[in-house]
């Protein structure tokens, strides 16, 4: 795997690394200066292959160049501009304009540290200033995927907010990466913001970026994280209790945020018209009288049809217009008039039959002729025995099934001995993420995880762990056997859909072996005593964790982890007389609790179901231990 570029290294003859900006999964992003533009400050991005790989293939680095062209179809003055992409030695680059400006969440971090967030005014002016590059985008096909506070600056020159690091880039990064199997669906999108859909199958729609922009003005008028305030279990949202809004735009955050995605509004335009902001980004059209026309059938639009219509409205997605008819003039009957003539009532209706059998044959003709420059429309078979149905518009896939094949990300750590870094991240169940350690024989080895729901391992450069203690655990620390790239693997506990996570690492140094040793002098043997059995060893609690219920819910889950010696302990704060249920769900392997009074006396134990009604009020203490290494869920009900 390349390192990062040093400062001062021109790409191209053209683009000079300035400094590292970020590092990621799929790569890195650099400032450098263009010097064929006056040294004008531009991003580069660097990807990087995949794991096992040191470059790109060129068939790769070929379909990245022609996927890529898509971008540079964007022209909005609130996206940076993609520049180039080329390739380096099988490194992939890409170049676009450097926005200079502070993204939304570190202006929602300050606005934390003064204990504020943003207002209903603030964040109704950033929807009706994010819409116009989403109608932009979708116009053109394409969908950012990737839409959260961490993607969005707010410039410093104009005060607008930019859209930067399309998730599209990072999908077709992941399809170079899958070896040719351009077909296999990614998971691209940040857990919480992007929708259900998008990130178990990697499928998603113009409305899966309308949730995550309402989920981003969520966090922002609530400065809760989407996992604080979203019940996973019911699947239903519960910001209103930290937010002060309106119930207009309550009502459309709700619709923007469904479950479902045929609950959600489909286009821009729908959740425009809702907010009331349609004039303020849509681009003005001359509206051309009404006039029938022939269209495909996911096209045409409803026409309401009665008697003596006045007015007659045209549904449709945009918005609504009104055709109004003119008023028939009224026939007057005068002496004389051909109405009163036999003949000439009789040549009338023989010359409107043949009007109407000559306009009848020209439409059926009409028809039946292939149209040109029109895309190929499948063949429907019709089963006259069948009831017609009215015309339905299927919506997305409601529940898209989770992805079977596993997904694998890998990360080198740069530290050396006497240094120590910390990552944070988010593990879905089908996720694996691989931390690379580069020790040496006799450095000490530290990996302490913080979180819920992931367990590591660490495996030494044979790929095996060192020792029984390094498999599926929340910390380790040995002396290294080997010289070589030692791996921390995170991995979520089974059953566990979506967890965060915050691993410390660090190297320290090792005794010289080289050093000379002083002899040891051996001390007098002590008189042999009687030997006393020793107490066994207490079982160590590993973790402690509060338990708390979503707002209006009477029940949670939790996941984690247990085995011999180790303990998961959950804190439950009960009043006197609630009643609470608490049940093993589901375990690996035997698995019970054990229930301790505010006062620590034992309530409880070794049960794998518990009811009562609390008979003092305070915090009671719920132990959870196994007699092997099983992965559990704990239910807990108030009554």
């Amino acid at each position: 795997m390349y390192s990062p570029l040093p400062f001062g290294t021109v790409l191209q003859s053209r683009y000079q690394i300035v400094q590292l900006l970020g590092q990621g999964g799929f790569g890195r992003t650099y400032l450098a200066q263009d010097q064929n533009r006056f040294n004008e400050r531009c991003a580069v991005k660097e990807f990087l292959p995949q794991q096992g790989e040191d470059h790109f293939s060129s068939k790769s680095a070929e379909l990245f160049q022609r996927e890529a062209t898509i971008l540079y179809q964007i022209q909005h003055p609130q996206i940076p501009q993609f520049r180039a992409t080329f390739e380096v030695e099988g490194r992939l680059f890409l170049v676009q304009d450097y926005v200079e400006g502070s993204s939304y969440r570190e202006l929602l971090n300050q606005r934390r540290l003064q204990n504020s967030t943003f207002s209903e005014a603030e964040v109704r002016q950033f929807l009706q200033q994010m819409l116009p590059v989403l109608a932009h985008i979708h116009a053109k096909g394409i969908i950012h995927r990737d839409i959260s506070p961490d993607n969005i600056l707010l410039r410093n020159q104009d005060r607008l907010p930019v859209l930067i690091d399309f998730g599209v880039v990072k999908e077709v990064v992941t399809r170079v990466q899958m070896s040719g199997q351009t077909h296999h669906a990614t998971t691209v999108g940040k857990p919480g913001y992007a929708p259900s859909e998008q990130m178990q199958s990697g499928r998603a729609y113009p409305s899966s970026d309308l949730y995550a922009l309402a989920v981003t003005a969520i966090v922002l008028l609530s400065g809760r994280e989407p996992q604080d305030i979203f019940d996973d279990v019911n699947l239903t949202w519960y910001w209103h209790d930290y937010a002060d809004v309106s119930p207009g735009l309550t009502q459309v955050l709700d619709k923007a945020t469904s479950y479902r995605p045929g609950d959600r509004y489909q286009t821009v335009s729908e959740m425009a018209q809702a907010l009331g902001t349609v004039g303020s980004f849509a681009t003005a059209r001359p509206q051309a009288p009404f006039t029938p026309a022939v269209a495909p059938a996911s096209q045409v639009r409803t026409v309401a049809v009665g008697r003596s219509p006045q007015s007659t409205t045209i549904a449709g997605p945009e918005s609504p217009q009104t055709y109004r008819p003119s008023t028939p003039g009224v026939l007057t009957e005068d002496e004389g008039s051909i109405w009163e003539n036999p003949l000439a009532i009789g040549a009338l209706a023989l010359g409107l039959a043949l009007v109407a059998g000559l306009g009848g044959w020209g439409l059926v003709t009409t028809l039946n002729r292939a149209p040109t420059n029109q895309p190929d429309v499948p063949e429907i078979e019709i089963d006259p025995d069948r009831p017609v149905t009215p015309p339905t518009t299927p919506d997305p896939d409601p529940d898209p099934e989770p992805p079977t094949e596993p997904v694998e990300f890998t990360q080198n750590l740069d530290i050396r001995a006497g240094e120590s870094t910390t990552v944070e991240g988010s593990l879905k169940a089908n996720e694996t993420v691989n931390y690379i350690v580069a020790g040496r024989e006799g450095e000490t080895l530290l990996a302490q995880l913080e979180g819920e729901g992931v367990l590591m391992t660490v495996l030494a450069p044979n790929g095996n762990p060192p020792d029984r203690q390094a498999r599926r655990v929340l910390g380790w620390t040995g002396t290294l056997e080997l010289t070589g790239d030692y791996t921390v693997q995170l991995r979520p506990v089974e059953g566990v859909g979506q967890s965060d996570y915050r691993l410390n690492v660090s190297l320290s140094e090792g005794e010289d072996p080289e050093a000379p040793t002083e002899p040891e002098t051996p001390d007098p043997e002590p008189p042999i005593e009687p030997e006393t059995p020793e107490p066994p060893d207490e079982p160590e609690i590993i973790s402690e964790q509060r338990v708390r219920f979503p707002a209006g819910q009477n029940t949670t889950l939790v996941a984690n982890s247990a085995g011999p010696g180790r303990i998961r302990r959950y804190v439950i704060n009960l009043r006197e007389g609630e009643v609470i249920e608490i049940r093993v769900a589901r375990s690996t392997a035997p698995t019970s609790f054990t229930v301790k009074l505010p006062t620590g006396d034992p309530l409880a134990s070794s049960v794998e179901l518990w009811e009562d009604a609390a008979p003092v009020g305070g915090d009671y203490l719920v132990d959870v231990t196994a007699t092997g290494d099983s992965e559990f869920t704990l239910q807990f009900l108030k009554r």
